[in-house]
């Protein structure tokens, strides 16, 4: 079964992470996941760079400790970096210790600030402590554009009928993804209608 938000008790159980922005304007932030991979990075910082956006790149400490340069043009293009782990564990089956000592590892590479799980798997001992050193961050709207079998034209028209005011948005920064196939036109969908993209004030 695909959900595309967040189960309605995870904020409940997750009270101090993100989910939304807190507005009823109409705006929206893009965020990736997985990243920096020379097959997607640059050609979605372009992409960014052509609408003007600022979006959230939640980099694995891994790809970011193999591609700093990437790392570093994401900086520069004046996006955020945040924590998506080192080893993209599953906080489900990762053991507390092995699972805050990946995030550690990861911070090294990416971000001491923000943190979103990888599979958004997250147990609550994890996020208790987690939560005292990073704003955790989750999204509310999934296109599963990380899954290439779901298809393109899915994947932008989820994006079309999900998005509501503060919406955050996780796309995923690989090549495997099917963000690139979408994203202008979902730019240009949103835009249309109004929208305007933002980075909170975590």
């Amino acid at each position: 079964m695909r959900l595309f938000r967040p189960c309605f008790l995870s904020s409940w159980f997750f009270r101090d992470a993100v989910f939304r922005i807190k507005t009823c304007e109409k705006l929206l932030c893009l965020t990736f996941d997985d990243g920096p991979n020379p097959g997607s990075t640059p050609q979605i910082l372009d992409l960014l760079e052509r609408h003007d956006i600022r979006a959230v790149f939640f980099c694995n400490g891994k790809s970011a400790e193999e591609y700093p340069d990437l790392v570093d043009l994401i900086k520069s293009k004046e996006h955020i970096i945040g924590n998506h782990g080192y080893a993209h564990l599953n906080g489900w089956g990762t053991p507390l210790k092995d699972y805050l000592n990946d995030v550690a590892h990861a911070s090294e590479f990416t971000a001491g600030i923000l943190f979103r799980p990888p599979y958004g798997r997250l147990r609550f001992n994890q996020y208790r402590l987690i939560k005292k050193t990073y704003k955790i961050v989750f999204w509310d709207v999934m296109p599963y554009d990380f899954d290439y079998r779901y298809g393109r034209e899915k994947s932008l028209k989820l994006l079309k009928e999900k998005i509501r005011p503060g919406s955050i948005i996780v796309l995923h920064d690989n090549p495997g993804s099917t963000v690139l196939g979408c994203l202008n036109d979902f730019i240009l969908f949103a835009l249309g209608e109004k929208y305007r993209f933002a980075l909170p004030d975590f």
